[in-house]
């Protein structure tokens, strides 16, 4: 096994060697023959009067060859999504579309979608969490749900095209700072939509914003009834992701469950929201060693919020104190209570994810909830010791 995967991490060394290597010949090319750039401007919403400006060549880099072992394991839901470069993962996505019939079957100009992923790129912050590596993450889940799922068995194309479409875009330009600071803080998104979920509905606008530049519009050759469906399943699917509707969705998805019907079009979109969101949180479904760096990720974004909060005046969320939460008790509860009823819901319909997604969640909410009780008796012990250096004191 040592030997096997020392041969495959060589061949991945060596392939990232060659794009490398492939890139930097292009970009001589390029530089010499003076080609334009690709010019982006979007409007943030967030700051007043200022612009991202995403500003990229135009994408005529030669497509990755991905090694087979690198798609074999993209359909897998414990595809390793921390060894990726962003250009890599751009890589990634593009085969995804290919691999799943979208840019033959829609006639989408492959330009076109390498263009549209690199802005989708540059419109991720930086932020600990809600950054582009997390874009990829949920899209890698969605694609091996499809996969493992036989979604396409199930799905139209279209269906299967707002899945990935939404997952890509779902956290387009997220701030860092949740829906409830948003709202408590009254800020221009939470003003300008009512205080309804504020940031999903920035994604939405920011996505579609990104569309209706043509050199981005993977969907130009769609007829307008045709991109309308796209868009209104799309917009749907992100506003979904809004967890302050988690029990509403899943309250709605298990009435469904029991006697589900494909053909009833309420259902398919009851099953899309709900893939979604279990695509959204579903770091648990990793391994631990992939896994565990997103909760620091998290914590690390929590504490930056819960730290302007305090400094607001503003109220702050137990879960998001840096005085009062650990992993453990960050983990367990949403482990528990959210993540494994969601999954073992959706294995009433596909069965076949109990093994590769939930017995997963399973085990990390054991794991987590043994070092709680290390971490409870860790405490015991030193508040024993210092009731004893007290008492000696007096």
């Amino acid at each position: 096994m040592l030997e096997k995967r020392v041969e495959l991490e060589g061949m991945k060394v060596v392939e990232i060697e060659k794009c490398r290597n492939d890139i930097k010949k292009l970009r001589e090319e390029m530089a010499s023959r003076n080609n334009s750039c690709f010019y982006f401007s979007l409007s943030n919403f967030l700051e007043d009067n200022k612009k991202l400006t995403p500003r990229r060549d135009v994408p005529s880099y030669p497509k990755y060859m991905l090694s087979q072992h690198t798609i074999d394991a993209l359909k897998k839901p414990a595809f390793d999504v921390w060894l990726w470069e962003a250009n890599e993962m751009l890589s990634c996505l593009e085969h995804m579309y290919h691999d799943l019939g979208l840019v033959k079957d829609f006639n989408i100009n492959p330009i076109t979608l390498k263009r549209w992923l690199l802005c989708i790129h540059d419109n991720y912050k930086n932020n600990p969490f809600h950054n582009f590596r997390h874009c990829f993450c949920v899209t890698q889940m969605m694609y091996s749900m499809i996969c493992l799922c036989s979604l396409q068995e199930k799905f139209t194309q279209v269906d299967v095209l707002i899945l990935m479409t939404a997952a890509v875009c779902h956290d387009l330009d997220h701030p860092g700072f949740n829906n409830t600071y948003q709202i408590n803080a009254r800020t221009e998104l939470a003003v300008r939509y009512n205080d309804i979920s504020p940031l999903e509905n920035h994604h939405c606008a920011v996505a579609f914003q990104i569309f209706s530049q043509p050199d981005c519009n993977i969907f130009s050759n769609f007829d307008p009834e045709a991109f309308k469906q796209i868009r209104q399943g799309t917009i749907t699917l992100i506003l979904a992701t809004d967890m302050a509707r988690h029990g509403e969705i899943l309250d709605s998805f298990k009435q469904k469950v029991d006697s589900f019907d494909y053909t009833d079009e309420e259902h398919v979109t009851c099953l899309k929201m709900v893939l979604i969101k279990c695509c959204d949180i579903s770091n648990e479904v990793r391994p631990m060693e992939v896994a565990e760096p997103w909760v620091d990720c998290l914590l690390e974004e929590y504490f930056m919020q819960s730290d302007r909060e305090k400094a607001e005046g503003l109220p702050v969320a137990p879960f998001m104190d840096r005085e009062k939460v650990t992993k453990p008790t960050a983990q367990i509860g949403f482990i528990k209570f959210v993540l494994i009823p969601m999954f073992e819901t959706v294995m009433k319909l596909f069965p076949q994810i109990e093994e590769a997604m939930v017995q997963p969640l399973r085990e990390s909410r054991d794991r987590y909830e043994e070092l709680k009780q290390i971490d409870d008796a860790m405490n015991e012990k030193k508040k024993s010791e210092n009731l004893t250096i007290g008492g000696k004191k007096k």
